[in-house]
């Protein structure tokens, strides 16, 4: 891996349901002065605007909440409706705090789903892309079929982690790239062979792309990264563990370990 790359923001302006993702992208390529793709570019997309083009956008005023939502949006101070959607979105609800429910989606923990009102349209949520690791491929393939070139394709979204103040960015969608390379075998500074180390490249390159994308309006809803030197080929997929194997939640299910019953599903 190159340690010296360059990072070309990706200015698109509003993206909207049903919106070619692709055509939005290589013409803010042009803009950007990146021109065209070249071979082993990282492209990162961030999920809502991903999940816009998909149409992945719920209107709060048309969902009726049930009695669960009901309840939950009591005891956590949230709109029922709001609720509505992320009960429908969930595997598992674990618990909440004023204002958001943790949930279980896809393998993942994450706060409300992913259902975010940032950067949604008035008075409607963003959900999650329905496939982020389908939606990486499509647009790989894609870039492949107009530009000539084999691109990996990472989709980021903004995650607050345990313990710590602030979100940074994580894959939550891959293409081309291997996700996680396995460091175990290699030797440390003095010699001693790495035993567990696995590296979370797709995460490491969402976080760094996050920087450039910002979180408000900057409308940079994607960003190049060039000469990374990572190189590309037809793996796909976000790799994860079950929950008994995390650290954190391994140890929130010896304490309770009907953590994950069926009480908690929607």
């Amino acid at each position: 891996m190159n340690t010296a790359y360059t990072v070309y923001g990706l200015k698109t302006g509003i993206v909207r349901a049903g919106d070619d993702i692709t055509a939005h992208i290589l013409t803010a390529c042009e803009t950007a002065g990146c021109g065209s793709f070249t071979d082993e570019d990282i492209l990162v997309i961030a999920e809502s605007a991903i999940a816009t083009a998909e149409g992945q956008v719920v209107m709060i005023r048309e969902v009726t909440p049930t009695d669960r939502a009901l309840e939950l949006g009591e005891r956590y101070l949230m709109d029922p409706r709001l609720v509505e959607i992320v009960l429908q979105e969930s595997d598992e609800v674990i618990g909440g705090i004023e204002g958001f429910l943790l949930c279980m989606k896809n393998g993942t923990l994450l706060p409300n789903a992913g259902v975010d009102g940032s950067n949604a349209p008035p008075g409607a949520v963003v959900l999650l892309p329905a496939d982020p690791d389908a939606s990486a491929q499509r647009i790989r393939e894609d870039i492949r079929r107009r530009c000539g070139v084999s691109v990996g394709v990472v989709i980021a979204d903004s995650r607050t982690h345990a313990m710590r103040l602030g979100c940074s960015g994580v894959a939550i969608g891959c293409a081309g790239i291997t996700s996680v390379i396995d460091e175990r075998g290699k030797k440390d500074l003095f010699g001693r062979e790495l035993l567990v180390t696995k590296r979370a490249v797709a995460d490491c390159i969402a976080s760094a792309a996050e920087l450039v994308m910002g979180e408000t309006d900057e409308s940079v809803p994607a960003v190049v990264i060039r000469g990374l030197g990572i190189p590309c080929s037809d793996t796909a997929g976000i790799a994860s563990i079950d929950a008994s194997e995390c650290l954190f939640m391994g140890v929130a299910l010896h304490a309770n370990p009907t953590l994950f019953n069926r009480e908690n599903k929607p």
